[in-house]
């Protein structure tokens, strides 16, 4: 009865994100440059294999579904919270990308190099909410199919990232390359963010 509760919950935080997610992906600008199909399946497979693997329990597969983490109530609450933070960095990240927000790899006309909000912590901040988001429902979850699509998603959203970043270094040249040399890409620096804003104080 239990695990069926923190199931519940966990799903709801997932479809959450999911309906707010759809609704902003009707305000974007018009894309002027978008990636081939080839380049999409790149990245979109491996993350379609990541959902399939958290969601399902009927693969023909029976150690996917083995406990990796001792069915305490700690740890898929402490998992359920961690995906809770990690949907709502990725979201706060979404409003601050506003129209320049696509599903796949583009460059929208007007496009802009936003460096507010979580962009001042990461330069992918929507990857790094997904990623803990989906590192914490594999806790939350306790078996090997969790801990697989977590490798699984994060090799997608290296390789969509560093794609990403070819188009910006093209679009943005020395602008974007400063902005790499000062922020990091998925895991934000603590102590050269605590450097920052001392900085910014003594000015």
């Amino acid at each position: 009865m239990q695990q069926s509760i923190y199931s519940i919950v966990l799903a709801s935080l997932w479809l959450t994100w999911l309906a707010f997610w759809i609704v902003c992906g009707f305000q974007t600008k018009t894309t002027a440059r978008r990636e081939s199909l080839g380049s999409r399946l790149s990245h979109g497979l491996p993350l379609l294999a990541a959902a399939v693997l958290m969601a399902s329990r009927q693969l023909p597969i029976g150690w996917l579904y083995g406990r990796l983490l001792p069915a305490t109530t700690a740890v898929p609450v402490s998992g359920m919270a961690m995906t809770a933070v990690g949907l709502a960095f990725a979201i706060w990240a979404r409003l601050h990308l506003g129209g320049n927000w696509s599903g796949t790899i583009t460059l929208k006309q007007d496009h802009t190099l936003v460096r507010t909000g979580p962009y001042r912590l990461v330069r992918h901040p929507i990857y790094s909410g997904l990623l803990l988001a989906l590192l914490g429902s594999a806790i939350a979850i306790g078996e090997w199919r969790g801990l697989l699509a977590v490798a699984l998603a994060g090799l997608a959203l290296l390789r969509k990232s560093s794609l990403e970043e070819h188009w910006l270094r093209e679009n943005f040249g020395n602008d974007y390359e400063r902005y790499a040399s000062e922020v990091p890409a998925l895991i934000p620096s603590i102590m050269r963010w605590g450097s920052r804003e001392r900085g910014q104080h003594e000015r």
